[in-house]
């Protein structure tokens, strides 16, 4: 025998040797969470290696003997209600884990819980961060309403945490304060927005025109928001992205070169350019997650909330240029002028950047 075959029959041997000492099963914890008027309850099936690994075990075998897995229970049950959290309408709910057992058929642990809630809920937030020391660890989520399947969901390292709207009136009114609540805090959050509205603001008018002006803008971006919520229409956003900043370098120099006296079409131009900030907002939404059975109140409240921040947006600004225009026209011209020169510099700035 060769030197050569030698070695490759040692390396084939060492190889096969190895594996079973190392071997980690898939990766994967099952969460089945069942919903009723009064309660929460259902199972946790996790992987004997998982377990193992965080109890600091040699080996994850005796865990799978009813005798061993017993002297563990405390530790088990430590473990999970840690790692895995519910909250049931903003209030963190309290876990009765009825049972642990070992399923020796999957080389897994099933633990079964049961979380007592006193009435009806609208929103379920789970939270499942169970094994963070293995990045490529997944929880698939079966939620069901009585016995039927209404959700699925898969948490990983990059997402680990879900919301749930129950169905009924409570869960239509967590989805509507839910989605107002996020379309306000993105106005208030997203500075390219907001120096688009005020870049549409700044050429003045009454209170009525600068809300039918942004009003403008929330048809075009409901439009476009809708069409990619639903995957009708999604452009990429290396290309939504740059055309967002190329909007706002188009309001600010649009100001700048207005003729005194021209007709205004600020309404119209509001109503193009939110076709277009439409699709930033739907990356918005993506993240949050769109609850399947309630897209239609998740779309308007979501919209309504967006309309209401550029509102309050409208009443501040148009405020103060109104007291500054009536205290010193002159200052309040400079005022504009030189709030739309930083529009378009800031605009340009943002295209540059999101090109690059």
């Amino acid at each position: 025998m060769t030197t050569r075959r030698l070695a490759v029959m040692v390396f084939m041997i060492a190889l096969t040797t190895a594996v079973p000492a190392v071997a980690h099963p898939a990766p994967f914890s099952y969460l089945d969470v069942r919903l009723s008027t009064t309660a929460l309850q259902g199972t946790l099936v996790l992987h004997d290696f998982d377990v193992a690994h965080e109890l600091k075990l040699a080996a994850p075998e005796p865990l799978l003997d009813p005798v061993t897995l017993a002297s563990y229970e405390s530790a088990i049950k430590g473990l999970v209600v840690e790692r895995l959290r519910m909250n049931a309408d903003g209030r963190t709910v309290k876990w009765e884990i009825t049972t642990v057992r070992p399923l020796p058929d999957r080389t897994a642990i099933e633990i079964a819980y049961r979380v007592p809630l006193g009435a009806t809920i609208g929103r379920l937030t789970i939270e499942a961060p169970l094994f963070p020391y293995d990045p490529n660890h997944q929880t698939f989520v079966n939620v069901y309403e009585g016995d039927i399947l209404t959700r699925q969901q898969v948490l990983s390292a990059a997402r680990s945490s879900m919301e749930y709207y129950t169905g009924g009136r409570q869960g239509a009114f967590a989805v509507f304060k839910e989605f107002t609540a996020a379309g306000i805090h993105h106005i208030a959050i997203g500075p390219d927005h907001i120096l688009f509205i005020i870049g549409l603001l700044l050429l003045g008018g009454s209170i009525l025109r600068l809300l039918a002006i942004v009003s403008a803008f929330t048809v075009g971006h409901s439009i476009t928001l809708s069409l990619a919520a639903l995957n009708i229409v999604a452009p990429p956003a290396r290309i939504v992205e740059p055309a967002i900043a190329l909007s706002i370098v188009y309001v600010g120099a649009d100001n700048l070169l207005s003729a005194k006296g021209a007709r205004d079409v600020r309404a119209w131009i509001a109503l193009f350019f939110g076709l277009v900030h439409g699709f930033g907002f739907a990356s918005v939404l993506r993240e949050i997650g769109l609850p399947p059975r309630a897209l239609g109140i998740s779309l308007f409240s979501f919209n309504l909330g967006v309309e209401i921040g550029q509102a309050v947006l409208v009443v501040i600004v148009a405020s103060l240029l109104s007291i500054l225009r009536s205290r010193s026209p002159m200052r309040a011209r400079q005022v504009v002028t030189a709030a739309s020169v930083v529009v378009t510099l800031a605009g340009a700035y943002w295209f540059v950047q999101r090109i690059w």
